[in-house]
């Protein structure tokens, strides 16, 4: 199978995340979340930039369809248990998105097999940008004021959004579940 420009944004999103974590806990503090956030970003970019160009120039495919939400996840997942153990969030915020993140991942695998097409919720997408930008101000950690309220409402939205968007997506889909 020959790439494509987004599938080989895709695979380059899964390559960032080994360097995003090790940079994150082998390099001193605080350069070490600095350079880490660069690299998410980076990251983060490449989820948004390999779906518009996919769709622009008519190149989805099926590693991509598969690829994507995946890398998306791999990206996220592994900056929000990394900042568990740096102390920058509470255990339960990380178990509630993973929770969410599974379940949907499980719903769409039913899906899947009853030939439903589910469409990516506008909710999805707005959970997923308050997630990342949660991340990067957290990771951050910025010594300024006003920086630590800025944070937790970020971690209140970013668990407002998954919770909302994960509900979303099974109230519009219930006849998966009717299989």
């Amino acid at each position: 199978m020959q790439m494509n420009l987004p599938n080989k944004l895709t695979i380059l999103r899964v390559i960032l995340i080994p360097v995003f974590l090790l940079i994150l806990f082998l390099l001193p503090a605080p350069n070490n979340r600095y350079i880490a956030v660069v690299i998410f970003i980076a990251a983060s970019l490449t989820d948004f930039l390999d779906g518009y160009l996919a769709r622009k120039w008519h190149m989805v495919s099926n590693f991509g369809k598969f690829m994507d939400p995946l890398a998306d996840k791999l990206l996220v997942m592994a900056a929000l248990v990394s900042m568990v153990q740096l102390g920058d969030l509470p255990s339960w915020v990380v178990i509630l998105i993973l929770a969410r993140e599974f379940a949907i991942t499980g719903f769409r695998t039913l899906a899947m097999e009853a030939n439903i097409v589910m469409a990516a919720s506008w909710w999805g997408k707005v959970k997923t940008t308050v997630q990342m930008l949660m991340i990067i101000l957290v990771l951050l950690d910025l010594p300024f004021a006003g920086i630590p309220v800025a944070e937790t409402i970020l971690i209140g939205l970013a668990v407002f959004f998954t919770i909302l968007s994960g509900a979303d997506y099974i109230i519009k889909n219930k006849q998966v579940l009717h299989g």
